[in-house]
């Protein structure tokens, strides 16, 4: 059985072909002046502050597209949203409705007042923060474990446990169309061009549909083991998938191969996200820190401690701030009780 790609390190890959590392970036050459300057940064902004958001467990953490309001959702049916004021998150408003977990959200991708939440209870709510209401019920035929909003704002993409993907227009509310899949669907996203629409699936693979006609285009075995999560980097050069065998591989989006791998975490890479200049990619696991590479040379850039194991992270899309949350529980008075706080990293150290 040939090796995927992703199995191997860089240099197993070798040094010719699209995307491969140039030999000024290779690993060994010492941190690259970007590295530097941002760990500079961060010495002056080690600082993460937790902030009470929910009465259980929070699954996801999003940014709205100007980077004013930070949405969570929660095991305990909500969703809550905070405004970023200067170096602290203020809850604005609590959205209840759903019947259970909200186990994914996403803003529109250039409106920053809509956000939509998938629910266990078979629906989808899109919700607006100017009237603090849900202007949208969508009922869907399984429980909704992740969704993703297309970059041109026209559709809203949903999975459930019964791995079947509904598309869903945002302006009538109406499924568009609906695709039941033959294997474990893990998270789904277009890329940042709107014409291709990408799956992580159990078995390891990427799989890559035209969009809209949702005809295969490509299967990537990109992992040994379960592809969990898939995010594009905002400059539409990248993509990073996450994997249970611990690792994150960094894909040219042109030509859908392998350029380098990420394996400083020792479990199942959980979420992913860069930072809004691309050059940065945050990922998380059970392990109790969240790796800070840059993107171009694979080089551990900073990492942030963590007490337990991370589900989410979000980097801001204008400036150096992470925000995260974990399976925190509330020791203090009941090391059983989940806590629910949503965490923000990258705040001044004397703030």
């Amino acid at each position: 059985m040939a090796i995927p790609a992703a199995a191997m390190g860089p240099s197993a890959l070798g040094q010719s072909g699209p995307g491969s590392m140039a030999p000024w970036c290779s690993v060994t050459s010492g941190p690259t002046r970007y590295v530097l300057g941002m760990q500079e940064l961060f010495r002056g902004h080690s600082k993460t502050r937790e902030f009470p958001a929910h009465s259980a467990k929070v699954h996801s953490v999003a940014w709205s597209c100007d980077g004013r309001r930070l949405a969570s959702g929660s095991f305990d049916k909500t969703a809550s949203v905070f405004l970023l004021e200067k170096d602290r998150l203020v809850k604005e408003n609590n959205y209840r409705g759903h019947g259970d977990s909200v186990d994914q959200l996403c803003w529109h991708p250039s409106n920053p007042d809509l956000f939509v939440t998938a629910s266990g209870d078979k629906t989808i709510r899109i919700w607006d923060v100017r009237t603090t209401k849900c202007i949208a019920t969508v009922n869907t035929k399984g429980e909704n474990i992740n969704i993703c909003w297309s970059p041109d704002g026209q559709t809203i993409a949903v999975g459930n446990k019964d791995d079947v993907v509904t598309f869903i227009d945002a302006k009538t509310h109406r499924s568009k169309a609906e695709e039941q899949f033959k294997f474990e669907v893990n998270e789904i996203s277009w890329n940042n061009d709107n014409n291709m629409f990408f799956l992580t699936n159990g078995n390891g693979c990427i799989n890559i549909l035209s969009y809209p006609e949702l005809k295969p285009v490509q299967s990537i075995n990109a992992h040994p083991s379960n592809c969990i999560c898939i995010k594009f980097d905002p400059t539409g050069k990248y993509f990073a998938t996450g994997s249970a065998d611990a690792l994150v591989s960094l894909w040219d989006v042109d030509e859908l191969v392998c350029v380098r791998c990420f394996s400083r975490l020792d479990w199942p890479v959980r979420t992913l996200s860069f930072s809004h200049d691309g050059k940065m990619l945050a990922s998380a696991s059970e392990d109790h820190f969240i790796d800070i590479a840059e993107v171009e040379t694979g080089d551990k850039l900073w990492e942030v401690q963590c007490e337990s194991p991370t589900f989410t992270v979000a980097w801001h899309p204008k400036r150096p701030l992470l925000a995260f949350a974990c399976d925190d529980k509330d020791g203090k008075y009941d090391s059983s009780r989940e806590a629910g706080t949503v965490k923000l990293f990258g705040l001044p150290n004397d703030s």
